[in-house]
């Protein structure tokens, strides 16, 4: 590939993917592209490319018109599963193989062209910090694939029944404590032990639970 592009890189500051965002400006860079990371829509130069990856909010047409190609990575089967934080609700839902979707950005929430799809297998166990290493990984490994033969894909529009998840809080992440852990258990695989941790209420008063994994039984 002889051709160069100017690439962004627009993640919330907040956010995880950041630390795999790393990787895969280190990957575009050795192929090379110019890449430039940014945390808000009034930081992206002019461009090629813009990939936005894990960001809160919508990007409005004014900051779309900068790049010829502004690329969403989003863990659902759009046009099902529009939305935040999907890869955590579809867990929560009992999924173990999870659909990606990269497309066109838009004006409206995950309504734009799909590019093309893959997916994620889970097996059942993972923790948020080794689905989410799966999550960038997969979408570095996506990102990489637009950029080096974006040409050969013609993106489609979306087809059929939409649906929405919606933005998730810190009271997500509470228990029932009527319930065992074995029912909760894909609740304790996607809270945050820092952010947003799991916790339980009893006799008016909050409970902080941290999870981490152990490995095999001893």
């Amino acid at each position: 590939m002889s051709e160069k592009y100017l690439i962004s890189i627009l993640t919330d500051k907040t956010s995880w993917m950041n630390k795999y965002n790393v990787f895969l400006k280190n990957a575009l860079e050795a192929l090379g592209h110019n890449v430039l990371c940014v945390s808000k829509p009034e930081e992206l130069p002019e461009g090629d490319i813009a990939f936005f990856l894990s960001c809160f909010n919508i990007v409005t047409k004014e900051f779309l018109a900068k790049n010829k190609h502004n690329i969403v990575v989003h863990e659902s089967d759009l046009p099902k599963g529009k939305g935040w934080s999907p890869m955590t609700w579809q867990i929560l839902e009992g999924k173990n193989d999870i659909p990606i979707t990269l497309f066109e950005a838009s004006e409206k929430c995950d309504a734009g062209d799909i590019y093309f799809k893959d997916s994620i297998k889970l097996k059942g166990d993972e923790l948020i910090e080794e689905w989410q290493a799966l999550l960038g990984y997969k979408t570095i490994e996506l990102c990489l694939k637009f950029v080096n033969s974006y040409e050969n894909f013609e993106p489609v529009p979306q087809i059929g029944e939409e649906s929405f998840y919606l933005r998730r809080t810190p009271k997500d992440s509470e228990l029932d404590i009527n319930k065992t852990i074995k029912e909760q258990f894909n609740l304790l695989r996607v809270v945050d032990n820092e952010r947003y941790p799991a916790y339980f209420v009893y006799r008016n008063k909050k409970y902080i639970l941290r999870i981490s994994g152990g490995g095999g039984q001893s």
